[in-house]
């Protein structure tokens, strides 16, 4: 039984790997750092580091980006959602990036529709964070790459094998003789992803920072559910809280719940443990592990608590 201290990550002590995914060697995005947190992630790389292994049903990670940095365009098969950190970003769809697009403030959070291709790209002045739940316990198996950008990754050295498994020819490295490269979609299996146009997205999959601040007043805010903000079964719920969002109650949840501050320090007490929360850090605990929670100093603050379900990590994109 792992002790509370062994299940929470702090900010400053992330690990980056800045060769995770196809593009690492494509300019525009051969600056990014992505960090997996909880679960396995869906790196491509052996280099990735996992801060905490256990898959509580969804997974948890960060990317992060300086200025002018971008996430090639992929697709998902399962749930995607980022809220930002630190920054300001710019998220994009469809087969070329040119479907719809909005710019995401610190705090605002966006449930990516399943079976659109998206890409993001800091937008802000300074290094960026995003962090990132990602539903099933293997998020890495339901990721496709456009086609433009394996092309373009083999012209800078990287090939993604058909086994998941990125290969480096400026290693050295080749694909074993029993692996092929990773198939490149067709103009017909394209034609099945939807060019999604931006009033279709944002009202149904984006809740911003200062709305949620409002509504989290005197409970918290229900975020991401089936009778929530954004309507969605994507395998977990979530919700968020501000100053006055809880009393003094012990909370003892079913399942596995994550805890990932936004502003602020957060005092937490698990039976005997006691620590305080910061901006950044995140935070697993156990089914039917109580836990009283609240703001540990003056001034804002705000946390997203993210919580099992039994719904599957299924498609969220559905025609409005």
């Amino acid at each position: 039984m792992t002790t509370l201290t062994e299940r929470i990550v702090r900010y400053g002590e992330l690990r980056p790997c800045k060769t995770a995914f196809i593009d690492a060697h494509t300019p525009g995005s051969n600056q990014k750092e992505n960090f997996t947190i909880i679960g396995g992630g869906v790196s491509e790389s052996p280099d990735q580091h996992v801060h905490i292994r256990d898959t509580p049903g969804f997974n948890i990670g960060a990317a992060g980006q300086p200025p002018k940095c971008r996430n090639s365009l992929h697709s998902h098969t399962t749930a995607e959602v980022f809220f930002v950190l630190k920054g300001r970003w710019r998220f994009f769809w469809g087969r070329n990036g040119d479907a719809g697009e909005f710019i995401a403030e610190e705090g605002d959070i966006f449930n990516i529709p399943t079976g659109i291709f998206r890409g993001f790209e800091n937008v802000g002045t300074d290094y960026g964070m995003i962090m990132a739940i990602l539903g099933g316990d293997d998020a890495g198996g339901g990721v496709t790459w456009a086609p433009q950008v394996i092309q373009e990754a083999a012209a800078h050295g990287l090939v993604l094998g058909n086994n998941g498994v990125l290969y480096d020819s400026k290693k050295g490295q080749t694909l074993p003789h029993n692996v092929k490269p990773m198939p490149v979609l067709t103009e017909e299996q394209m034609a099945a992803y939807p060019e999604v146009p931006v009033e279709a997205v944002v009202p149904r999959y984006v809740a911003r920072y200062q709305d949620l601040m409002a509504l989290s007043g005197k409970k918290p805010a229900k975020v991401i559910g089936t009778d929530a903000l954004l309507k969605d079964k994507p395998g977990f719920e979530v919700d968020f809280l501000s100053r006055n969002s809880l009393g003094e109650d012990v909370i003892t949840p079913e399942k596995h719940v994550v805890l990932m501050p936004m502003r602020g320090t957060w005092a937490l007490k698990v039976s005997t443990s006691e620590t305080v929360l910061n901006a950044g850090d995140t935070c697993l605990l156990k089914p039917g592990e109580a836990y009283t929670l609240a703001p540990s100093m003056t001034g804002e603050a705000s946390l997203y608590r993210v919580s099992e379900t039994d719904d599957p990590a299924g498609a969220t994109w559905t025609e409005a």
